[in-house]
């Protein structure tokens, strides 16, 4: 695990949320040690609930059953590059 230490860092110079929480006097001195935070787990899906009425709205779509084929439609350009008009 990489760590970043800073020694004798004098508690005035400190954020003031970190000075409310260590409750030392401003000229004393303290080691800040800042440590990188483990990475998440997935979630499961299971554990994904909402109660937004307009989530899953275009579920029932035909024309969407295949989202790749659906977004490739859409990204696809309206020209050809010698000009001619694409197809729908």
């Amino acid at each position: 695990m990489n760590a970043v230490v800073f020694e004798h860092v004098p508690v005035a110079e400190l954020p003031e949320k970190w000075r409310e929480k260590l409750a030392q006097a401003s000229d004393a001195l303290v080691t800040v040690r800042i440590e990188a935070e483990e990475a998440q787990t997935d979630v499961p899906a299971e554990a994904f609930v909402t109660d937004d009425p307009a989530f899953g709205i275009w579920r029932d779509r035909e024309d969407m059953a295949d989202v790749s084929a659906y977004v490739r439609k859409l990204r696809q350009p309206r020209y050809n590059r010698d000009g001619s008009r694409n197809e729908p």
